[in-house]
This record gives structure tokens, sequence and C-alpha cells, in this order.
């Protein structure tokens, strides 16, 4: 059995709810990213433009302001990276520079523009779940049956990314955990992760430190480790491909004692 990857999380923003303003100096962001591949990360996710519930869109030209220099400063190390964006020109420049992998919340829904972008670039693309947009998401969200409406939006979405070109291979999906659900849709969602393996393609999780912790445990953002951790050992038993963490090095000790368990033959 594959063992998952990790993404780490690199927010060059000044606003994000975890690490916000923490690396937005390119030497402080090239620094961290470095890091996370030394404590295990195989992919590290580059983001310019926040996406917390609540967040307001910046300018076009200010996530390129933010991401790229980043970028330019990753050519040189042997990093797998990941633009988090869901505009074509960001993720054009992105992958001009280096990057390999689209993280688009919107799913190419935003924008899509991107999907000649990836198909050109023979780009990974991440397809993120999210009901309204991050300004909006949060406020009311309602589902029937949150695992069928998701696994009915990617089913759309897959069949979008493959009409514009974009071989299934290079098509990750995530079920969007905090984007526009409630706290008992993450956790039916945690609950199935295996669902979503039904289309035979990567899953992708990203659990770490969001609100529903602090919903469940009452821990606030620089507190939520543990529970991350948890979503991690959810997310192992429904055979989650991808961890998109903040809390690399920590992560990667669970995981892999997790799987040591695990295969080991007695």
């Amino acid at each position: 059995e594959k063992t998952p990857e990790i993404m780490g999380v690199l927010n060059v923003t000044p606003d994000s709810f975890s690490d916000g303003g923490k690396y937005l100096d390119p030497e402080n962001a090239c620094r961290r990213a470095v890091e996370m591949k030394m404590e295990g990360a195989t992919i590290v996710d580059v983001g310019g433009q926040s996406s917390r519930p609540g967040s307001e869109p910046v300018s076009e030209e200010e996530e390129l302001n933010r991401v790229l220099p980043v970028l330019e400063k990753l050519k040189e190390e042997e990093i797998d990276i990941s633009i988090d964006t869901y505009r074509a020109k960001v993720a054009e420049a992105a992958l001009n520079l280096g990057a390999g992998i689209v993280n688009d919340i919107s799913a190419m829904r935003f924008d899509p523009e991107i999907a000649d972008v990836v198909k050109e670039k023979n780009a990974r693309i991440v397809l993120m779940h999210m009901k309204g947009t991050p300004r909006d998401m949060q406020e009311n969200p309602y589902y029937d049956d949150v695992i069928t409406e998701v696994l009915r939006f990617f089913e759309e979405r897959i069949g979008f990314a493959v009409s514009r070109g974009i071989p299934e291979e290079n098509i990750i999906i995530d079920p969007g955990i905090g984007f526009g659900k409630r706290l008992e849709d993450n956790l039916c969602i945690l609950k199935n992760l295996i669902e979503f393996k039904s289309f035979g393609l990567p899953v992708l999780l990203g659990a770490s430190r969001k609100s529903f912790i602090g919903m469940l445990t009452g821990a606030k953002v620089e507190g939520r480790l543990p529970g991350s951790l948890a979503a991690v050992a959810l997310g192992l038993e429904g055979k989650v491909d991808i961890f998109r963490v903040h809390d690399v090095k920590e992560t990667k000790q669970f995981i892999d004692v997790m799987l040591g368990a695990w295969r080991n033959e007695c």
C-alpha cells in the first residue's frame, strides 16, 4: 500500500486564519518550504490569497506580487510545488516557474480558463468542493445528504476537466472540509472518506487546524494539532492519498507510527 503524501501549507498572506503574516517575506517563506521538505512534506502548497470564511478576494496583481517572488526563490530547491489559486493567470505564472500542481478551491468554476492552462502545462489539478464563495460559504450552508451531494459535484467537475482535455490521471479531488459545511457535514465527510475513492482518483484531505476542531474542543487555532491528527487518523482509515497540513513534522511521525503498526506482520 502506498504511503500517503504530505502537502505542507505555505500561506504568503497577511490574513490566513492560521499563519497569516508569518511568511510574507520571500526569504522566510523559502526557509519554511525547505524546512517542511526536511520534515517530510513531498509537496509545498503556496497560496497568496486567504480563503478563510468571510475573507475578501485580493486583486490578481496583489496575488501575483505575493507568490511570484517566493516561487522564484523555490526554483533552485528540489521541491514539488502546488499553487493554491483559482485564477488562470496566477496558475500559469506559477506553472511557468516550476509548480506542478494547481490547487483550485473552486474546482475550476470561478475562472474556467484555468482548465486550458492546466491542460497546456500537463499539470495536476486539485478539484475542491465548496458551497458558495469564501466570503459567503459559512452563511447557513445546508445539505440533505452531504456525501451524495459532494459525490455528484465531483462527477460533474471531473467531467468538465476531462471535456477540456485534462487527463483523468492528473486529477485529485478534495471534499473541502470547512468550505460551506456545518459541523455535522465536516464530521460526516471525515467518517465517510472512503466513499470518495469510488472515482479511482487520489483524494486530498485538508482538515488541519480548521474551525470544526475548535467547535468540538474549544481549542484556539494554534492549539488544534491534536484534533488535526485525529482527522489524519480518520483520513488514513479512509485511504486518503494526500494530507494538506500546517504541522508537517508531527503529521509525518503520526502517519509513520500508524502505518508501521498496520503493516507489521504479526
